[in-house]
């Protein structure tokens, strides 16, 4: 069963927002279609982000939705996202989501992986 949760376990910031909207306006993703948010075993910390857009919700999957932007998130993986915000940095150190994630005990030198 799908659940839905309101209580914004993961926060899209606006500026992420924008440039999923973006990605997906340039790849004529549907505005349908939701963003896979996961963690995957691997990278120099233990776990690594992953992000894709599918069309639909698995059937375990949580739906959330911030600013505008669904969600889907398997349970394993909401359980190390839970109160992370997916922002978007364009800064001197490099383009691209940023995962502020609290749970995260250490992290790479690239951002791109964690361990717990």
């Amino acid at each position: 069963m799908i659940e839905t949760n309101n209580t914004q376990e993961i926060v899209v910031s606006s500026k992420a927002a924008k440039e999923i909207k973006r990605i997906m306006t340039e790849n004529n993703i549907p505005e349908s279609y939701g963003l896979r948010v996961g963690v995957k075993g691997g990278g120099c910390s233990g776990l690594t982000y992953t992000l894709g857009f599918d069309e639909n919700p698995k059937e375990s999957d949580t739906l959330i939705e911030s600013n505008d932007i669904k969600l889907f998130i398997d349970g394993k993986s909401l359980f190390y996202l839970s109160g992370t915000e997916l922002d978007f940095s364009d800064g001197l150190n490099g383009r691209g989501f940023v995962f502020n994630n609290p749970n995260a005990k250490k992290t790479c030198g690239c951002g791109e992986s964690f361990g717990v």
